[in-house]
């Protein structure tokens, strides 16, 4: 059974895959109808959400079925139900199991006892669907991702920027994670990160120098407190500031540049009001494609999960 927990479990080669079928099915939002009639999947809320719910409820409407979303609370899995038996009550009800949760070991607990395929949609240490929706952007932008430096400004030590590495490693796309010394991301992700990079011939970097931004072509940041952070006790703002991305910033990176933001944005934090709604901002874009990537993602799950059956 396939399961999408974490971008490296694609490889390269089915990376591509999908994000060509994202691609042409953006074009034929309706061609594919894996879940009529009637079929469903499950997915489930432990942290809020807007472009993951409606994202992933449109995906399974066009795909002729439904998506039954729930908060865990709401379940027995909040009132002491295991995650193993949760997954094998599910694996009967529906074709696929999304969730959205804090600890990464949840998701790999759920795969481990599961008969669907079970996707990520968010998890403490990943947000794998969300740079599938990246990728598909800057596909959009520039014909050859290899020749592509991209750039993320910020919070290093979150989820995204440890997803940025290995979903753009196994893109072949270079990346560089550019944080504060103190918000820099583990090393066990800068690690598998370079292992991949080692297969595509892309470079991954890790620095607190902001002129490594130079040249880029993609311009990438995020919030500065992520779910789960609030009362952290940190400071999430001092050490952030130089990080910004404003126009200053933007007229270093190539004249072609784009900018990315997986949203919701913090219009005078992590970006200027200038930059996220100037021409360069494609985070809409962005955000409609999380709809067609997660899509495809779907579809190649289930078609693999069908021939395997086979």
């Amino acid at each position: 059974m396939r399961h999408f927990l974490a971008d490296d479990d694609l490889s390269p080669a089915e990376q591509a895959e999908v994000l060509d079928l994202a691609a042409w099915l953006k074009d034929n939002p309706y061609a594919k109808q894996l879940l009529a009639p009637g079929k469903t999947i499950a997915v489930i809320f432990d942290k809020t959400s807007l472009r993951t719910r409606f994202s992933f409820a449109t995906a399974a409407a066009h795909l002729g079925g439904t998506a039954i979303t729930v908060g865990s609370a709401e379940t027995q899995m909040g009132k002491g139900e295991s995650i193993e038996d949760t997954a094998k009550v599910l694996s009967r009800y529906a074709e696929a199991i999304v969730w959205r949760t804090f600890a990464h070991s949840n998701l790999e607990a759920m795969a481990a006892a599961a008969d669907v395929p079970v996707i990520n949609s968010l998890s403490d240490d990943l947000h794998p669907c969300q740079i599938l929706a990246d990728l598909q952007t800057i596909k959009e932008h520039f014909d050859d991702l290899t020749s592509i430096k991209a750039v993320y400004l910020g919070d290093g030590s979150n989820n995204m920027a440890n997803s940025y590495m290995l979903g753009f490693a196994t893109a072949g796309l270079d990346i560089t994670i550019i944080a504060p010394k103190d918000f820099q991301p583990e090393q066990k992700f800068v690690d598998r990160a370079i292992n991949r990079a080692a297969q595509t011939g892309a470079r991954v970097e890790v620095t607190d120098d902001i002129t490594a931004a130079a040249g880029a072509h993609v311009v990438i940041t995020d919030t500065w407190v992520s779910m789960g952070q609030e009362q952290d006790g940190k400071d999430r703002n001092t050490p952030f500031r130089p990080y910004q991305v404003d126009a200053n910033l933007m007229d270093k990176a190539s004249a072609d540049a784009i900018f990315l933001h997986c949203l919701p944005a913090y219009r005078g934090n992590e970006v200027a009001a200038e930059v996220i709604d100037g021409p360069q901002s494609v985070v809409f874009d962005e955000a409609e494609n999380r709809l067609h990537a997660q899509k495809a993602l779907m579809v190649w799950l289930l078609e693999h999960k069908a021939k395997a059956a086979q």
